[in-house]
């Protein structure tokens, strides 16, 4: 059965639309004001929240950018209900075999959820960094379970060691650095803006 707009009820598109919706009613904007934000009209706008268009890749692209979001979040906001309990069985780990970086997703991001906890080892003498922040004013929690990391962050270092917490918002470039002697294993929890 189709809802009136001739959308599956529950499918990925409905929720798709609802939640575009959402995000715009959620900042008090009204179509006109996305519009200009967007560079979108406002009615491609109108019929892509009732579900009457499908988006491309580039229109969702020009929307997540406004919203200040990636696409790949976005897209995991309108997924179904997130489990409960996420099994270390089931927590997706990924590895940098040539800079000796581990992230496991422990709780990965989701709909409706803003917050998100990675656990993240680096080798002694290994070093990541990224150019910018994912989402501009990302708020970020370190704490170091075993070892010592420094990290940059707005242009200062800050040394952090076992049981020390770093907390901050990011906005531009961050570096990781294990000084040593051994690894450093920590915990760090996102929350979106």
């Amino acid at each position: 059965m189709r809802d009136r707009e001739g959308l599956e009820p529950g499918s990925v598109d409905a929720r798709l639309a609802a939640r575009l919706g959402e995000l715009r009613t959620g900042r008090g904007w009204s179509l006109d004001e996305l519009s200009r934000r967007s560079g979108v009209s406002r009615s491609t706008l109108s019929r892509l929240e009732r579900g009457e268009l499908s988006p491309t890749a580039a229109l969702l692209g020009r929307l997540c950018t406004v919203y200040g979001r990636t696409v790949s979040r976005l897209l995991l906001e309108v997924e179904s209900e997130p489990p409960l309990l996420v099994p270390a069985d089931r927590q997706a780990v990924w590895r940098d075999e040539r800079s000796g970086f581990v992230r496991r997703s422990v709780s990965p991001p989701h709909a409706g959820l803003r917050g998100e906890v990675i656990e993240g080892r680096l080798d002694a003498g290994a070093t990541v960094s990224c150019e910018g922040a994912p989402v501009p004013g990302l708020e970020q929690h370190l704490w170091v379970l075993e070892g010592t990391v420094e990290i940059t962050v707005h242009g200062s270092v800050h040394t952090v060691r076992t049981g020390d917490c770093l907390r901050f918002r990011l906005h531009g470039p961050s570096r990781f650095h294990c000084p040593g002697p051994g690894p450093v294993r920590y915990a760090l929890l996102t929350v979106l803006p």
